[in-house]
């Protein structure tokens, strides 16, 4: 990283000394102002609610251009890695910087394989929760009591401990959103199987049962393996930026990714799909195909509460790649299993062409986001919408412990410590209590 030989001069009209600062250029992206010393030489800081124009970090793992519609992985278009390459390709190319060559992807899948069991205890400490438990309640317990199982992998400083608990977490991942499926239905837990890929393990961990056997539908896990790359990783977000900053403390791995779990519930970030389902099916059962016209004018109505979920997103400005991709794998998946016509189904591909079309919806670049697709697939393919959120912490594990790990490796690295803007009581004395009115 060197500063560009462009500086920016900031001046004030108070008549303060103004001061230059340097500039860096990525490799790719707007440049940024290096602001680090501005406190120091003026006192002062910077204001930016939500980090907006704030980069909190410098990273070589994903880019998004969000005017253009475009997200990289290490450099590589998303539209060329789900449609060539499957999730633990992409999992070796964000931990490791580039895709494994046939030998490489033998073992990693090997590595990753053979890790998918979770400690017998864990079981115990599941049955603590109540059965009627929001799923990512439960996987955020989980993940975070993986550290009292691995203490030899919670030295977030050692390398090789991150990169043990890079693999434990990526393997045992799919078995604990399972098992939080399963014991939320009563059903017994299905032990990993490992001669399965990665994905049609997960689903026959979700499905199968003793008395009857799983059978892996091909288009059915090729569908969740692009939903595991599409969600693989997406920069600076919400999550992992909670990653690095609980990371950045010096914490264990495992406690780290388990932040990262708890911020990816909330309905504005990993909780999108399920909003979206839901409000999908409120309007089925206010009348469905019929009520959209409705449902469309209180949208736009300024003084009304009802929001569009599943459309619009923080950062794209144009269509987003990864909705592009999904959207191909949601008509690919209600082919295959015959639901084009199931109401819902019908209801969601109403709604998308009324958004793709209306002036309203164009002009504010509110186009369907991979949430809208990525929910209608799983529901389709059978999974029940409280899980949605889960097997999005599934798919961004590797993401989130790929920026965790080039975090501690940065030499600039220390711990996240924002400042603030303090509009309380200015210094005041204490009255005694006696003496107040």
């Amino acid at each position: 990283m060197t500063p560009s030989d462009v500086k920016a001069t900031l001046s004030f009209s108070d008549g303060s000394p103004s001061m230059d600062l340097p500039i860096y250029k990525g490799s790719v992206g707007p440049d940024v102002i290096d602001i680090r010393k501005l406190y120091g030489q003026t006192g002062k800081f910077t204001y930016d609610p939500g980090f907006l124009s704030t980069a909190s970090c410098n990273s070589t793992i994903t880019y998004i251009d969000g005017d253009k519609g475009e997200l990289l992985y290490r450099g590589y278009p998303i539209e060329e890695l789900a449609r060539n390459c499957d999730f633990m390709e992409v999992c070796y190319l964000l931990l490791k910087g580039e895709l494994p060559n046939p030998q490489e992807k033998k073992d990693f899948d090997r590595l990753v394989t053979v890790h998918t069991m979770v400690n017998e205890q864990m079981q115990f400490f599941l049955r603590g929760f109540r059965r009627d438990a929001h799923p990512m309640a439960v996987m955020t317990g989980l993940v975070g009591a993986l550290s009292a199982f691995y203490h030899d992998s919670t030295d977030v400083h050692n390398p090789e401990h991150r990169a043990i608990a890079a693999i434990r977490l990526i393997a045992k991942m799919p078995t604990l959103v399972a098992m939080s499926y399963k014991y939320g239905i009563g059903q017994p837990y299905i032990y990993p199987k490992n001669s399965l890929s990665y994905t049609a393990n997960f689903m026959r961990m979700m499905f199968a049962t003793p008395c009857e056997e799983y059978e892996p539908n091909d288009v059915l896990v090729r569908a969740m393996d692009r939903i595991f790359i599409l969600h693989a990783d997406h920069e600076q977000n919400a999550s992992t930026s909670t990653v690095r900053l609980c990371g950045s403390s010096g914490t264990n791995p495992f406690a780290a990714i388990a932040a990262g779990v708890a911020c990816l519930w909330g309905p504005a970030h990993g909780g999108a799909n399920e909003a979206c389902l839901n409000m999908l099916g409120d309007i089925q059962k206010q009348g469905g195909v019929e009520k959209i016209g409705e449902f469309i004018k209180q949208v736009k109505d300024k003084n009304s509460s009802v929001k569009l979920m599943g459309f619009g997103h923080r950062v794209y400005k144009n269509y987003d790649p990864r909705a592009k991709l999904m959207r191909e794998t949601c008509h690919e998946v209600l082919g295959a299993l015959g639901l084009q016509n199931d109401p819902l189904f019908k209801l969601a591909m109403e709604l998308e062409k009324i958004a793709l079309e209306d002036e309203y919806f164009v002009a504010r670049k509110l186009y369907p986001n991979v949430d809208f697709y990525s929910g209608i697939v799983q529901r389709a393919i059978g999974i029940p919408v409280p899980l949605f959120t889960a097997i999005f912490a599934l798919a961004r594990t590797v993401g989130w412990i790929a920026q965790l790990d080039e975090m501690i490796g940065d030499p600039e690295y220390k711990i996240g410590r924002p400042r603030q803007l303090f509009v309380g009581s200015k210094p005041r004395q204490v009255v005694p209590l006696a003496k107040r009115a």
